[in-house]
């Protein structure tokens, strides 16, 4: 019996005789990144089952069974009618394997797969030729099945294989070989035949000095070599042919020696084309001794794209497949696998992008290829469109990396360029001819002091270029052709000046915004038009309006202010990015950084250019799912984030949202003139003046006649030492009943330091207060200020209560063994009284302690806002979530010790207050600085969201909006928070909105993209047809063929996703 619970999608399992049901949750992950759990019922066999229909989970029910929306279908009536029903066989469900199942099946065949492998060690029986039946003494290692050949066979079926490898039998065990051993020859020319126009020569057998015998030890019949003539013990694979004519070839399957026989015709071509024909690259072309298969250098440039792996390694690798026990006898040709692999990238290069020869026309950045969903007109954007529209804007992103670096070279004027500048780095005398000719200033940062401007002048050492510096689109990731430079120091701005000034050429006729992200713009941006405008080797058309932006996770090293000016969240056209993608492209060009550090510049510059070409490349084969993907996220996203404005738009005013949206409109359209009015989206709140303040205003201010110079200091030191004091006794009285011995030590010590401060302090007060030390002692002034431990009391009784569940504090004190240590007052004028410091001419001191306390009284009462805030985070995110035991304790844990923030910061407060009260405070004082109720403790955590319905009824304590100026014209004090909250919540859904809108649109463009390319080709196919380039024509078709295929799945994928939606060609 099945039913379907058609709410929770899951089939239900009824009593089953001889099974139990279990439920079990699986949880999956969606092709969206998202995990999916569901609860799924699985049938378990049981045995000695007396009861089939007690055997149900209804007996015992699993823990998940015991909700009412969980648990099994089963009633009175299906028991009274389960006799009734027939009862399908119900097969076990099998949940999916994880690593460690298969782990554990592969165990229990370890052994027997060991056995095979041993087995296949040996010869089989009858050891005959499986093509005619004579002695076999070689097997293939890369044929299948590892057949056994006589020596004939094996020469005459391997004539389309020469590069397989073979082992020879020796009567006890196969033994590496090679073809050659067997007489093979490689004839050029002919499709593999010998050449009828070569002069007859000797047949080659098996290699003069490999003399055999036959050998009949354990009932063998074969040929065993005699022994080894190489003085140096060379096995015999790893010897050249002697006396004959060879060339050695390195293939993926290691390195040959290969009598080679060209044609000899009298039209026939030069020796290195005959090989080039055969897929052999010559290392020369005049006597050429060594050749590369195509094969093994399309291996390796894959194997330096995936893995990177550099030449030393990958032929290194090749040298064991060779040899695994004697690879240093393999001929080392890893100098030769350099200039090869170096010429082979630009062939690739120019075939990719169908230059069929040199006489055609180059231009920067033609060999490279660029992001397909950015807007090009006359590529995927038809020119004639609207271009100021705001989905045509180009996003682009720079960034400089220091890993990749370059030495100098030996030889730098003997240098062979063949592709300069039509990649993605920039060609190389125009840049060096701009670096001489600008002067680098430099500039310094409003902001903070950032790295990339730290090391604008960096030693550079035995380097020529110290990293490299590129641009990007943003959306996307592509490297822009043409735009990649190299840091002769540091990130200094004119290197990036010559990057940005290059990208911005490249497609962009009709283009008139651009968003353009960089760690430090805020100080970057600023004079980069006068840079341009002064230098000749820059051009940014001035029609151009280029829009700074900081990445999400660099903006927040920036000041407070740079998040609003510069934050992705606020660029109107930007869609949902980052900024950052640039910092995932650099992992690429990390891995072969070190290979290229000693290069030669033009290999250095060829083989970045390779890597950025292929992540571009695997960019775009990969760019329609990449799109689909964000597209169903962005629908989501849009949804939520309409959801959340409008909730909290609800409960604005007309009023108030008619004024925010006139500001937000004429923020976004003025910051290109001036970026400080996008500073609406932050609180406009003057804050209060701190300690440090405070202690800075009066330093700088001239002292009068009188007062002694460092009084400032000394009576800050003495804030401190109170801070300090109070902040260890709250710390003692809320220690745990038995503390352990590492805690003690760390309180005594921190104990006995605030006890030399304090003598030190009391020291340097004779000084400053030599005229009230005189005929007093201290208990004199103790009366000013009662001791810590009756602060603390006064706090306790204002933030302790129901929130306290292990008893009072008091009782928590009596039972640690630690005694509070009662602290003496120290000698400041709040302590003496300010009748008594006016009758002693120290007027000067109370009104700077006054100041001091004031921000003292800030600092501390911004601390309890972070601490109340901080608190209602941990009840709202983590109390309410916690699922378990364990997660209850610990958050409960981190609400204690916030707990103790807030006494902290609520003794100090009060402390503070007592001293203005002493020092002789006026009325406005006393009204802002209130005193704390143990009502001003409490957690309202309705008030900390940002979407609640109830803030407008909320009464917070008086602290949280004394920052409001006083000419604020709403009565509620959560006005600004909501204007905050409001711009905010409405720029997120703007920018999901964009980008959903960007998304849509960058699926057409990248169609249209495709469609352009196969046009293209389609042109050049014909071309190459009417020139009589069969070979050519045969590969721009199979090009052709290839955007096709691409366009037809980007099309069917968008069919897929958006039916609703117009075609495509719409």
């Amino acid at each position: 019996m099945a039913r379907r619970n058609l709410r929770k999608g899951m089939t239900m399992i009824g009593p089953t005789p001889g099974l139990r049901v279990k439920q079990l949750e699986v949880r999956t992950r969606k092709d969206s990144g998202r995990n999916r759990s569901r609860l799924v019922e699985v049938a378990i066999k049981q045995s000695n089952v007396t009861s089939p229909m007690r055997s149900s989970p209804l007996s015992t029910p699993s823990k998940h069974s015991r909700s009412p929306s969980k648990q099994h279908f089963w009633s009175v009536d299906d028991e009274t009618n389960v006799a009734d029903m027939a009862q399908p066989p119900i097969d076990p469900i099998r949940l999916p394997c994880t690593m460690n199942d298969y782990i554990r099946e592969w165990l229990r065949h370890k052994e027997d797969l060991l056995r095979i492998l041993l087995e296949m060690e040996a010869a089989p029986s009858p050891r005959n030729c499986t093509k005619c039946g004579k002695d076999g003494v070689y097997r293939c290692m890369d044929c299948m099945h590892q057949p056994l050949f006589c020596p004939d066979c094996c020469r005459i079926l391997h004539e389309a294989h020469l590069f397989h490898r073979i082992q020879q039998w020796t009567g006890e065990f196969f033994e590496d070989s090679a073809l050659h051993m067997t007489g093979f020859q490689l004839y050029l020319g002919h499709n593999g035949a010998p050449c009828p126009s070569a002069s007859p020569g000797p047949e080659h057998g098996p290699s003069e000095g490999q003399r055999y015998k036959m050998d009949t030890r354990a009932g063998g019949m074969g040929m065993v070599e005699e022994e080894w003539e190489d003085i140096d013990e060379v096995p015999l694979h790893l010897r050249p042919p002697a006396n004959s004519k060879y060339l050695t070839i390195i293939d993926v399957t290691g390195v040959h020696f290969v009598r080679v026989q060209p044609c000899q015709c009298l039209d026939a071509d030069s020796y290195h084309r005959q090989l080039f024909q055969a897929k052999l690259c010559a290392s020369t072309f005049e006597k050429p001794s060594t050749a590369f298969t195509f094969a093994v250098l399309d291996d390796f440039l894959r194997e330096n794209l995936e893995c990177g792996t550099s030449g030393m390694n990958y032929y290194s690798k090749l040298r064991r497949v060779t040899s695994n026990v004697f690879p240093h006898l393999v001929p080392n040709r890893y100098r030769e696998l350099l200039r090869l692999a170096q010429q082979w990238r630009v062939l690739k290069l120019l075939k990719w992008n169908a230059f069929q020869d040199e006489t055609e026309r180059s231009s920067l950045g033609d060999l490279a290829l660029f992001c397909v969903a950015c807007p090009q007109p006359g590529i995927n954007v038809d020119p004639d469109v609207d271009l100021h529209d705001w989905k045509y804007t180009r996003t682009v992103v720079m960034d400089g990396n220091f890993k990749v670096e370059h030495m100098h070279e030996k030889r730098p004027d003997d240098q062979v360029w063949l592709m300069d500048g039509r990649g993605f780095m920039v060609a190389h005398p125009p840049y060096q001819e701009y670096l001489q000719a600008t002067l680098h200033i430099t500039e310094k940062s409003a902001c903070h002091n950032h790295r990339a401007i730290s090391q604008a002048n960096v030693s550079c050492g035995k380097l020529s270029a110290t990293g490299i510096d590129a641009t990007a689109c943003a959306r996307h990731g592509c490297f822009y052709p043409h735009s990649v430079v190299d840091f002769q120091k540091g990130e200094r701005q004119l290197n990036m000046d010559y990057s940005l000034s290059n990208a911005l050429g490249y497609n962009m006729t009709g283009i008139k915004n651009v968003l353009c992200f960089y760690d430090i713009n805020c100080s970057y941006m600023k004079n980069l038009r006068k840079r341009v405008d002064n230098s000749p080797f820059l051009h940014i058309p001035s029609s151009l309006q280029i829009v700074p932006g900081i990445g999400i996770w660099h903006v927040h090293g920036h000041k407070q202010e740079c998040y609003a000016r510069y934050a992705p969240l606020f660029l109107r056209g930007s869609g949902w990015v980052d900024g950052e993608i640039i910092e995932t492209l650099w992992s690429i060009l990390n891995i072969v950084s070190a290979s290229t550090r000693s290069m030669s510049s033009p290999h250095h510059q060829e083989l970045l250019d390779f890597q950025m070409n292929d992540s571009n490349f695997m960019k775009m084969i990969h760019i329609v799912d990449s799109l689909s993907r964000k597209l169903k996220a962005a629908r989501a996203s849009v949804a939520m984030a309409r959801d959340a404005f409008t909730k909290l738009d609800e409960a604005v005013s007309s009023e108030n949202r008619q004024a925010w949206s006139i500001q937000e409109e004429s923020a976004l359209g003025g910051r290109v003139r001036d970026v400080s009015v996008m500073d609406i989206f932050e609180m406009q709140l003057k804050k209060a003046p701190t300690v440090c303040a405070v202690e800075l205003e009066l330093l700088e201010a001239p002292s009068q006649r009188g007062t002694r110079q460092g009084a400032v200091s000394w009576i800050t030191r003495g804030l401190g030492i109170e801070e300090s004091e109070i902040t260890l006794a709250i710390t003692q009285k809320d220690s745990s009943k038995y503390p352990s011995e590492t805690k003690r030590l760390a309180m005594a010590w921190r104990a006995d330091r605030l006890a030399v401060d304090r003598s030190r302090f009391i020291a340097d007060g004779q000084i400053y207060l030599a005229p009230l030390h005189q005929g007093t002692d201290a208990d004199d002034y103790s009366a000013g200020m009662t001791d810590v431990a009756h602060h603390m009391s006064a706090v306790d009784d204002v933030v302790s209560g129901e929130e306290d569940s292990e008893g009072s504090m008091d009782e928590a004190a009596d039972a640690v063994p630690l005694k509070m240590t009662k602290i003496a007052p120290l000698p400041l004028p709040s302590n003496f009284g300010i009748e008594r410091c006016r009758a002693a001419g120290a007027d000067e001191l109370v009104e700077m302690e006054l100041k001091l306390r004031i921000g003292q009284a800030n600092d501390a009462l911004h601390g309890l806002q972070i601490a109340l805030a901080d608190k209602a985070v941990a009840f709202r995110g983590v109390i309410r979530k916690a699922t378990s035991y364990s997660m209850r304790t610990r958050a409960w844990q981190m609400v204690n010790s916030i707990d103790i923030s807030v006494r902290q910061q609520a003794a100090i407060y009060k402390r503070c207050r007592e001293a203005m009260i002493a020092l002789g405070a006026d009325t406005d004082t006393l009204t802002r600085f209130q005193q704390l109720q143990k009502s001003h403790m409490a957690v309202h955590t309705a008030a900390f969201s940002q979407n609640a319905h109830d803030h407008r009824s909320s009464n917070l304590p008086w602290f949280w909006c004394m920052d409001i100026p006083r000419t604020t014209s709403s009565k509620n004090w959560l006005t600004e928070f909501y204007r905050i909250h409001w711009l905010r919540a409405k720029a997120v859904k703007d920018r999901w909105e964009e980008e959903e809108d960007l998304l849509m649109s960058e699926f057409h463009w990248t169609m249209n993209f495709f469609k352009f390319r196969a046009k293209k080709w389609n042109t050049k196919c014909l071309s190459f047809k009417a020139a009589g380039l069969h070979g050519a024509a045969c590969y721009a078709a199979r090009q052709k063929a290839v955007y096709d295929r691409l366009a037809e799945q980007g099309a069917s994928k968008w069919l897929n996703m958006s039916p609703e939606i117009l075609p495509l060609n719409q």
